[in-house]
């Protein structure tokens, strides 16, 4: 079953383009403040908007074909349009980081009903880069997308951040100028923090400078959420190789109980510890052991009955000498897996009954 091993929790939401660092505490584009010009390509979908009038409320939220998250996000900014445009509120799908434009239309076509809302195209003359993409994301510290604006009836900025986030309480109160702006600068700044944590410790991850790596989890305890500090801190010391350190940690977060309820969240962080072991080539047998702890853990915990977390621990049992107690895992896999991943565990059950280990996906 393909896996990889990722953060337990996530360190982004969107899709992110890495040609350029500008974090929130020190943007030029700030909440609060009036919001940059439009400057957009030609319009691919709605009627055109040259800029800002006063008593109208506007989202502009950047997207691109290519990203998976803005597919998801694009249906439930269309309700909101759908629920607000005969209140003042015009919505703005920008497009940007398009790899390839000629996409775009046939994507708008696709997705029909669910894609309502204006839709413009960035403007690259003298700028490759695009620069709706440039002077509002760029210039408001954002790198990923899908991220919405909202400008407000009084023309300023009032709200950043991803669309997903967005519901019918903010944007209601945004019309009627009773939405705290204030606390949603503070709120972004602070976000400007931990984003800029997140991608310092990305960095020390990659780099293996493990030093910076802790002292950024460390601040992201102080300024952000605490589990998902905890969360890397479990990421930090497994790419350290410190299993039983990363498993302490991990169980600090979810801690068992005789009353702890099924979630498939927690399932899936006991997986993702279990299957970086189970892939390790340099494991040793105590290692293999806490995996199999750990995936023991997340069958446990989880709500869908756990066929990749039993996927886990048949690769670990199979590792382990145990191939008798990993064919059984593995055949409990495919009788909980939906049908679209049966071939991929008959495959791997293949493997184990000839005793050989398959290739990890």
């Amino acid at each position: 079953m393909k896996k990889s091993v990722l953060l337990l929790v996530s360190l982004a939401v969107g899709c992110s383009a890495f040609w350029g660092t500008l974090h929130a505490a020190t943007a030029p584009v700030k909440i609060g403040e009036a919001p940059p010009a439009l400057q957009v390509g030609k319009w691919a979908q709605g009627e055109p908007v040259t800029g800002f009038e006063k008593g109208k409320t506007y989202i502009v939220e950047f997207w691109a074909t290519w990203c998976g998250p803005c597919r998801v996000s694009i249906p439930h900014l269309n309700e909101i349009h759908q629920k607000f445009k005969d209140k003042g509120l015009i919505v703005i799908g920008q497009d940007c980081w398009e790899n390839d434009e000629t996409l775009v239309a046939p994507f708008i076509k696709k997705m029909g009903d669910k894609m309502t809302y204006r839709v413009a195209f960035d403007n690259k003359e003298g700028n490759p880069k695009g620069t709706m993409a440039e002077t509002w994301m760029l210039a408001a510290g954002q790198n990923g997308i899908p991220t919405a604006f909202i400008v407000n009836p009084d023309g300023v900025l009032a709200w950043i951040g991803h669309p997903m986030n967005l519901n019918d309480g903010i944007i209601a109160s945004i019309i009627d100028r009773t939405f705290d702006i204030q606390k949603s600068a503070a709120e972004f700044l602070n976000q400007g923090k931990i984003n800029a944590l997140q991608q310092a410790f990305d960095k020390g991850i990659r780099s293996k400078d493990w030093a910076a790596a802790s002292e950024a989890v460390s601040e992201l305890g102080k300024v952000g959420d605490k589990d998902q500090a905890q969360g890397m801190r479990v990421y930090l010391l497994t790419s350290q190789r410190d299993y039983k350190g990363a498993f302490e940690v991990l169980e600090s977060i979810h801690p068992k109980s005789d009353t702890q309820k099924p979630s498939n969240q927690a399932a899936q962080a006991f997986n993702q510890f279990a299957w970086g072991i189970a892939i390790d080539s340099a494991a040793t047998a105590e290692d293999l052991a806490l995996g199999s702890k750990a995936a023991d853990r997340g069958i446990a915990l989880a709500e869908d009955g756990g066929a990749a977390i039993l996927d886990t621990q048949a690769r670990l049992l199979f590792r382990s000498n145990k191939r008798d107690e990993a064919i059984r895992a593995e055949e409990k896999a495919i009788q909980l897996a939906p049908t679209e991943l049966k071939a991929e565990l008959e495959s791997t059950l293949a493997s184990y009954r000839k005793g050989e280990l398959p290739k990890a996906n």
